[in-house]
């Protein structure tokens, strides 16, 4: 019986568990930060940032708080592997309230696309508007219950990670290779290694998908999947011409 009751406790003990998130976090945004500078480093980052020849200025306020976004969590990922977690969550008060900024901000820097943005190269500026409409709303989702979730700090982690991957589309359609450059579709399974690397770091840490990995990923996976149908509906075109006549009077 002392056999039997001790082999599962021995199994816990030998679980890397949490151990080692500190790297695994810190290495993901590392990576993330590297994403962002190849894809927006020649035409923002390397053009003088805000004298870069952006189109219209919502686009510079945009910019800027995708930046601090992606500074923020290096920051944030920096004090927790230092122990101070005191001022990660004072911090993290902020990062929140910036992530309400950039939520709004992104839905107009979106709609501003779609009313400067011609038909041509075989894309629709109507059917395209759901691609950032829908990386907003999974941001967005995903940081209201990384808000909630709070206390959980392995929950909490794992949100900020996957929204954050939500931004990652746009920058990795800039890469200067063919396979990602103006690819949509590409620049999304490109994103999903995130995703990827947070299921396998789970299944070895844990020898399980935590919860959040699991339904976060789902939830992140669907909408990426199902926007591309949508936009091709009459009803999603009705609705962004609805836009395109609002803002244009």
């Amino acid at each position: 019986m002392t056999t039997a009751v001790a082999q599962p406790a021995q199994l816990v003990s030998r679980l890397p568990g949490r151990r080692y998130d500190h790297i695994f976090f810190s290495a993901t945004v590392a990576l993330m930060l590297v994403m962002v500078i190849v894809g927006f480093g020649p035409t923002y980052y390397f053009a003088g940032v805000f004298r870069a020849p952006l189109p219209a200025p919502i686009i510079h306020v945009h910019a800027a708080l995708f930046s601090c976004w992606m500074l923020l969590l290096v920051v944030q990922t920096s004090l927790v592997s230092a122990r101070r977690v005191d001022l990660h969550r004072k911090l993290g008060v902020a990062g929140m309230a910036l992530a309400c900024v950039m939520v709004v901000v992104g839905v107009m820097a979106a709609t501003n696309a779609l009313l400067r943005t011609p038909l041509a190269r075989g894309r629709d500026p109507q059917s395209f508007y759901i691609v950032p409409l829908g990386d907003i709303l999974i941001f967005s989702v995903l940081m209201f219950f990384a808000y909630r979730e709070r206390r959980d700090s392995a929950a909490h982690k794992r949100l900020i990670l996957l929204a954050s991957s939500a931004l990652m589309i746009a920058a990795l359609a800039r890469w200067p290779f063919p396979v990602l450059y103006r690819q949509v579709w590409h620049a999304t399974l490109a994103s999903n290694l995130i995703l990827l690397m947070l299921v396998l770091y789970d299944l070895w840490s844990l020898h399980k998908l935590h919860r959040v990995t699991l339904w976060a990923g789902t939830f992140l996976v669907m909408v990426q999947e199902i926007r591309l149908p949508i936009s091709h509906t009459a009803a999603w075109h009705h609705f962004a011409a609805g836009v395109q006549a609002t803002f244009r009077q």
